[in-house]
């Protein structure tokens, strides 16, 4: 039987720490995903759903984005794959009677994981100006609202249209028509947080800011360097992947600050042998310091164009350009300014080196380790390098694979979720429906926040996410959000951004991707995007939570309705009846969708074009796939400070708390803990066990605190420090941001440890 939500918030103040481990998966996460499951769903709502998920007749898994395979296990899902379901179908109700006993001072002042806990919101709720408690409003009123507000700025730009990556194709596609029919590209979206500079270093690099591989090419490849990435917690299926391809023979060299017990042994669950012994998966492991990663892969660069016969010409000189440049700038590479850069020994580079001249087929994947730095474009940039060098792009087993988080979070910008559309995406949309798009850029999510800040945006709408747990600096981020005039939450459960509203806010509750969603049309289903380019439909088992529920769709069409009023040719009312006039439509405007019904009603559904991948085609400014030549950088540290990264527990996924352990690492009961190299912590003269405050160092001189965190002495490189977000997310200043794509820098915060008071 599924349990009740605790009533009042755990105490988090005396974390326990135990030793930790040094393998993932087997039995212990077995066992936790079914507790877990059991206490949200009950038992035979547990079976019912978890055996669809992933499956070819099932639903997409809202949590990561990791590809499945054509061949599937009963069980296609992870153990926070489990977590991610059990919480969107979980038995427990938020009602209008909770909102009543529990004004909104009361929310702010409870956490993320008893926010979470409560349950599915099953009305729509109204928080009038004014007053303290949310209360039920219909739907009706509610897009009325939303119209009022729309149509009293004085610009379309003064509103913002948030997007979160689990927000279906379907909907999102939506969104952006009509906030660019309303007259914005103001689409912010949490790429912008995570791997937009991915997207902005492939784009320039290889012409499109997508991974290049497929899980195919993974199970292919002589070598596989992980970077910046923690895929045991993050990613757990990709753990499977990486077994395969060690016992086919590659190599697996992983790059992190961190040891992650993911990425030492994987026990896969599926099998006797895994659950008993596992599979070593890391063959070396480069516990590089934070940020110097751009000069580790700038001094292999050097050593494979020292190397006799190692770079691959032919495909260098026939698909590439500004080769001559790049050698110049990889030539000066320096052994000691990349020790010192890295943190590593001589000799670990030299092995890291022996593997990638003896590999004919390389794959470099990375996540928020990499993209979260102020120079993570060149960065990223310099990865292509390595791997144009040795003609790693465009061939099976080998190329880019940039790891993505939410379950649909590239489908959202392939269906023109971009604050900075491109041209021809715009004309085409524009041909199709009889409008006129801006062509202006709009906000990205930094700038959405000092738009707030500044008065110069005044409605904040958000389908889906916790936009104000996500993001960077969050004393500002929530007085920013405090200065709009409404803002709207297209939501399943309750978080943060419920509690810090501007002077009215809606809660809007949706379906989840678990629900079934039955419209005028019939049964409907939604199509997502995976990691390496696969769409594939999606269709719930469920009772929707409360009849008082919409789709994303469905709320976006009724908006949409109820701001551009008869004016818009737009059929509003038929994308909410039959999805599949929407796909349709995203068929005639987005490149590699033709026929999208017949195509996506495949099982398994089918695989966009990339061109770089599927004939070595480059569609960048060259025509060719570009070397880059950047300045070496990475971050200096002051004496007697450490530059702290921010980073998920195991019971957490992106700002979702499932609970309050992070077993992987030996954190038990809390996540105030800040992990220290003992090193480090001796000449800090900061005790394990002790408490301290974190404050962040910036140029504006502005004091950034996060009180009251246990030191945890932990195998950390030297000079580094990690700890959990959105706890932390309070030292990340809003202005440090990588170069170019503007994505905070959350993983080089500097930090100086006080005595907490």
């Amino acid at each position: 039987m599924a349990t009740k939500p605790p009533t009042g918030d755990p105490v988090q103040d005396a974390p326990q720490v135990q030793e930790a481990r040094h393998a993932a998966a087997g039995l212990p996460a077995v066992a936790h995903s079914l507790l877990m499951a059991q206490q949200q769903m009950g038992v035979g709502r547990t079976a019912r759903t978890l055996l669809r998920v992933n499956q070819k007749n099932g639903f997409d898994c809202p949590g990561c984005a990791w590809p499945e395979g054509d061949k599937r296990h009963t069980a296609e899902f992870c153990e926070n794959g489990a977590k991610a379901v059990a919480e969107e179908a979980t038995l427990r109700r938020v009602t209008p009677e909770f909102f009543a006993a529990h004004p909104v001072a009361d929310l702010a002042g409870r956490s993320g994981y008893w926010l979470g806990q409560q349950g599915r919101i099953t009305q729509p709720m109204h928080l009038p100006e004014g007053a303290d408690t949310y209360e039920p409003i219909s739907w009706d009123d509610a897009f009325a609202i939303i119209a009022d507000e729309l149509r009293a700025l004085a610009s379309p730009d003064e509103a913002l249209f948030y997007t979160s990556g689990r927000t279906s194709n379907e909907a999102a596609f939506l969104l952006q028509l009509f906030a660019r029919e309303f007259g914005t590209n103001n689409l912010p979206d949490c790429s912008n947080m995570c791997h937009e500079s991915s997207g902005s270093a492939l784009v320039e690099t290889i012409g499109i800011g997508k991974g290049s591989v497929s899980l195919e090419d993974l199970h292919q490849a002589d070598l596989i360097i992980v970077a910046g990435q923690n895929p045991g917690t993050n990613h757990p299926r990709m753990l499977s992947a990486l077994e395969k391809a060690k016992h086919a023979g590659a190599k697996i060299i992983s790059v992190n600050p961190l040891p992650e017990a993911g990425l030492e042994r994987f026990k896969n669950p599926q099998t006797p042998q895994g659950m008993i012994k596992g599979t070593a998966l890391t063959d070396l492991f480069l516990q590089i310091r934070l940020g110097g990663d751009q000069a580790l892969f700038r001094l292999l660069n050097k050593l494979i164009l020292e190397t006799d016969g190692a770079v691959d010409t032919a495909f260098v000189d026939e698909h590439t350009h500004g080769y001559e440049e790049f050698t110049r700038a990889a030539r000066d590479a320096d052994w000691d300014e990349t020790l010192t850069a890295t943190g590593l020994e001589r000799a670990d580079i030299e092995k890291a080196l022996g593997l990638v001249l003896a590999s004919e087929r390389t794959i470099v994947c990375w996540a928020m380790g990499l993209t979260q730095h102020k120079h993570s474009v060149p960065t990223i940039r310099e990865v292509v390098n390595f791997l144009l060098l040795r003609g790693n792009i465009g061939r099976p087993g080998a190329g880019v694979c940039p790891v993505r988080g939410h379950s649909n979070v590239q489908g959202d910008r392939t269906m023109g979720i971009y604050e900075r559309p491109a041209p021809a995406f715009l004309d085409a949309l524009d041909r199709e429906f009889g409008i006129t798009s801006p062509r202006h850029h709009g906000y990205d999510v930094v700038r959405a926040i000092r738009a707030l800040r500044d008065g110069d945006a005044k409605v904040f709408f958000a389908m889906g996410g916790n936009f104000v747990a996500a993001t960077p600096d969050t004393d500002v981020t929530e007085a920013a959000m405090r200065r709009a005039r409404l803002t709207v939450h297209v939501s399943t459960k309750l978080n943060r951004s419920h509690a810090v509203t501007g002077s009215r806010a809606l809660i809007l509750p949706t379906l989840g991707r678990t629900d079934k969603d039955v419209q005028a049309g019939g049964k409907q289903f939604v199509t997502v995007e995976d990691s390496m380019s696969m769409v594939h439909a999606s269709r719930g088992n469920l009772t929707p939570a409360s009849p008082h529920l919409l789709s994303e769709p469905a709320i976006v069409a009724r908006m949409a309705r109820a701001a551009l009023g008869s004016g818009s040719r737009t059929p509003w009312e038929d994308f909410e009846k039959d999805y599949g006039t929407i796909r349709d439509r995203i068929s005639r405007v987005v490149p590699g969708f033709e026929d999208f019904n017949a195509r996506v009603a495949r099982p398994g559904g089918f695989t966009l074009p990339h061109g770089p991948r599927d004939a070595r085609r480059f569609p960048t400014a060259t025509g060719k796939a570009n070397f880059t030549a950047a300045p070496v950088e990475y971050p200096e540290l002051p004496e007697g400070r450490l530059l702290l990264q921010t980073l998920r527990s195991h019971d957490q996924y992106n700002t979702t708390i499932y609970g309050l352990d992070d077993r992987y690492r030996g954190i038990k009961d809390g996540r105030r803990v800040v992990l220290v190299n003992p090193d480090d912590a001796r000449e800090l003269d900061l005790a394990d066990g002790a408490y301290t405050d974190l404050v962040s160092e910036w140029k504006d001189g502005t004091e950034r605190r996060a009180p009251g965190f246990r030191i945890v002495h932990y195998p950390t490189a030297r000079g580094c420090a990690a700890a959990y977000y959105p706890e932390t997310n309070v030292l990340v200043p809003l202005d440090s941001t990588a170069d170019t794509s503007n994505t905070p820098a959350s993983k080089s915060v500097v930090v100086r440890f006080e005595n907490a008071g």
